[in-house]
């Protein structure tokens, strides 16, 4: 609210510019309250940023040259990622990889970051490493979320180390879940979608990245062009949604946490290994269960599915999705297709079998997706 009065936000801020956009002054004043909010020197939000992952190649292919070290501290990236780094696919496709970008990770420890393994890694490296990328959600992973504190613990180990070296999270599904955000403890870049946390439910695409100036700048270029960075980009009548999710998105992700918690009490008294616990304090929305068997994990799907309010008479099976290794299932009954901040469900189809659930634009509807998936599974056959 602070920003949004700071900024002086009015309905002229809403109007469609075409062609070039040069100075549209929703689309730049929507930039600045966004670095306000997110405690960081520069922001660009863009409706035409197509998916979190495209946003995050735009922040790596940013900051990173030939010869450069992308070092991730969380163990392996979100699984869209592997092709864009360039530890699967093909050679020849665009990959940093392929632009000479040499990449190593670091496991977590014990569920934390392992501080003496990215000592040995610098001391190893002849130049600086050029990029510490970490993952503050699980993803696919079986493992727990980050902390902001936890992050800016590793912001302060690194920049210690090497001050040029840029930190860059990916943000997706943590924003608004804690008070603060890893920019306020001074990560370089922070990077997410808007049809997650900070879309509120009322973005229909786009995504964000928020950090230093210089990082801004960089990925800014990468954007649009050198030189041309966020100067241009008409905003086409999408700048309203923009402005309304950004308002709407720590309530929204209030009820999406709500409901996980709720997931979480009911899928643990049913019997299943979940993570987080009930009672646990959070750093994202993602609450994820171990179901154990490839019909269980669908039945989970398939009972949120029929709980939803859009598509809830189709039936989700598994598919060779691209970008993933393994078979994905997606269940999403949402108003904008595959958004997360709204009900949604998902999991690769190997061992254990873990689905990650996420979302609820209302306590409400989250509950009866909830209750929908549990009876699903209730009435699955165990194997």
């Amino acid at each position: 609210m602070d920003a949004f009065r700071e900024h002086r936000v009015s309905d002229s801020m809403f109007i469609p510019t075409s062609g070039y956009g040069y100075d549209d002054r929703g689309r730049d004043e929507l930039d600045r309250i966004w670095a306000d909010v997110m405690g960081a020197q520069a922001a660009f939000v863009r409706h035409n940023i197509v998916n979190g992952t495209q946003a995050l190649s735009i922040g790596l292919f940013g900051l990173l040259r030939p010869g450069d070290l992308l070092l991730s501290v969380a163990g392996k990236p979100y699984d869209t990622l592997e092709q864009v780094i360039g530890i699967t696919g093909q050679a020849g496709d665009g990959s940093l990889k392929d632009f000479g970008v040499r990449y190593r990770q670091i496991e977590l420890q014990n569920g934390g970051i392992d501080y003496e393994g990215i000592e040995s890694v610098f001391r190893e490296e002849k130049a600086p490493v050029k990029v510490v990328f970490v993952q503050r959600s699980k993803g696919y992973l079986n493992r727990r979320t980050l902390t902001v504190a936890e992050i800016g613990e590793l912001v302060r180990f690194v920049k210690k180390r090497s001050p040029k070296t840029y930190v860059v999270v990916d943000n997706c599904y943590g924003e608004f879940v804690e008070t603060e955000e890893p920019t306020h403890h001074g990560a370089d870049l922070i990077i997410g979608s808007l049809i997650k946390n900070p879309g509120g439910g009322m973005a229909e695409t786009g995504g964000y990245l928020a950090g230093s100036e210089e990082a801004v700048r960089l990925a800014s270029y990468r954007l649009t062009t050198v030189g041309v960075g966020c100067e241009v980009g008409a905003s086409l009548g999408m700048n309203k949604s923009l402005y309304k999710g950004l308002f709407y998105a720590p309530h929204t992700t209030a009820n999406a946490l709500k409901t996980a918690h709720l997931a979480a009490y009911m899928f643990a008294k049913m019997g299943y290994d979940v993570e987080p616990s009930w009672d646990a304090e959070r750093s994202d929305i993602i609450q994820s269960v171990i179901c154990g068997t490839p019909e269980k994990l669908c039945a989970f799907c398939r009972g949120i599915q029929a709980g939803s309010p859009v598509d809830a008479f189709v039936t989700p099976e598994p598919w060779d999705m691209p970008g993933y290794a393994d078979q994905v299932i997606m269940a999403a009954g949402t108003f904008t297709q595959g958004s997360s901040i709204e009900l949604s469900a998902d999991g690769p189809m190997r061992s254990p079998y873990t689905v990650y659930f996420q979302g609820g634009l209302t306590y409400e509807s989250g509950k009866i997706g909830i209750m929908s998936a549990a009876q699903s599974m209730l009435d699955s056959p165990s194997v």
